[in-house]
């Protein structure tokens, strides 16, 4: 007996791809369905699209490739290459944080950006910089002239 979707006029069936129909998990994120596998691995914190396309490279695995047709053997081609090479999801964020806290520690002048929560890389704040220095709070009894 067939299964038919709620909706469905055919009947639903499973994936009986290499890897089981599951989703291609890397580095503890769960790449998209249905994506070319240069814009997939983006969804890595810590790769980019150049990133992307050096594992791609280094795996042999075509970039117009889509994650549904992945083998098993290929994602763990891909996943022993990421974790060997590169820095990235819960790794690169504690660094990204734990450098961020180094600077506000040391006091230096990027610290104190941070700390105050101004722009770090010398954007000017008179008129702009809202996203940075949050919502405008207005002061009682101060009026435009």
């Amino acid at each position: 007996m067939e299964f038919y979707g709620l909706f469905a006029r055919t009947p639903v069936t499973s994936n009986d791809k290499d890897n089981g129909g599951n989703v291609a998990r890397i580095s503890g994120v769960d790449l998209p369905k249905n994506k070319r596998m240069d814009i997939a691995l983006t969804y890595i914190y810590g790769i980019g699209r150049t990133t992307a396309l050096k594992v791609l490279d280094a795996t042999s695995i075509a970039w117009t490739k889509k994650t549904d047709d992945l083998t098993a053997d290929e994602v763990n081609d891909i996943r022993k290459i990421i974790e060997s090479n590169y820095k990235v999801e819960g790794d690169l964020r504690r660094d990204v944080t734990s450098n961020i806290k180094r600077l506000m520690d040391i006091g230096c002048y990027r610290g104190l950006r941070h700390r105050k929560g101004l722009p770090v890389r010398g954007q000017s704040t008179h008129a702009n910089a809202r996203t940075r220095k949050g919502p405008r709070r207005s002061i009682v009894g101060k009026k435009k002239k």
